[in-house]
């Protein structure tokens, strides 16, 4: 299998955990949003749609917006799921925008990331990939290419749950999140995610 050279130049650009720091600072300021380095920054880089598991995210969302993350959601899927990010974005302007579904926003935006959520079964997604080559963590259903994280064995690149199950679905949510303020495990987990693509290409 040949790599993607898109997924290749996602890992040229990563320069480890301080420059998606200060990736995360200049999308911030563009934004508008406070600068915040230690907030975790969740991306839904797949768009929504029902096949996408949009009835799944309907269930998630005040659950979700309780959490103190910022959210990305990339601008691609069924309208009516768009109208309905465009308007969480204007009622939670300082912490959800909607990414343009073109190249520059889309890099910077996984630059800038620190987890990604798929609601669907994410097997053969492309924007896997490019998650995992960017140090972006999968929160997911499972797929051959994941790995539910093992805190006692450090292996693992993403935390996974088992779909349509709302409950599962927050929980490794909030199991994601807690790892977050665990910098050493969470720069394991990156490089976890970074060697499994580097392993299939």
């Amino acid at each position: 299998m040949t790599a993607n050279p898109t997924i290749m130049f996602s890992i040229k650009r990563q320069s480890g955990q301080e420059g998606k720091i200060q990736n995360k600072l200049a999308l911030q300021q563009s934004l508008g949003w406070p600068a915040e380095p230690k907030r975790p920054m969740l991306c839904l880089p797949a768009g929504m749609s029902e096949k996408l598991g949009g009835k799944l995210l309907e269930e998630l969302l005040p659950g979700l917006l309780a959490l103190p993350v910022e959210i990305l959601v990339v601008g691609k899927g069924s309208a009516a799921y768009g109208m309905l990010f465009t308007k969480l974005a204007r009622e939670h302007r300082h912490r959800m925008h909607i990414v343009a579904d073109k190249e520059e926003p889309l890099r910077l935006m996984y630059g800038a990331s620190d987890m990604a959520l798929f609601i669907g079964d994410p097997g053969g997604v492309r924007e896997l990939q490019i998650c995992l080559a960017s140090g972006v963590v999968p929160v997911s259903p499972p797929s051959p290419v994941l790995d539910d994280y093992d805190p006692v064995q450090e292996s693992g690149n993403a935390f996974l749950f088992e779909s349509p199950n709302v409950w599962l679905c927050f929980a490794a949510l909030v199991r994601a999140m807690e790892t977050y303020k665990l910098p050493f495990d969470w720069r394991t987990i990156q490089r976890n995610g970074m060697e499994a693509i580097r392993t299939r290409a």
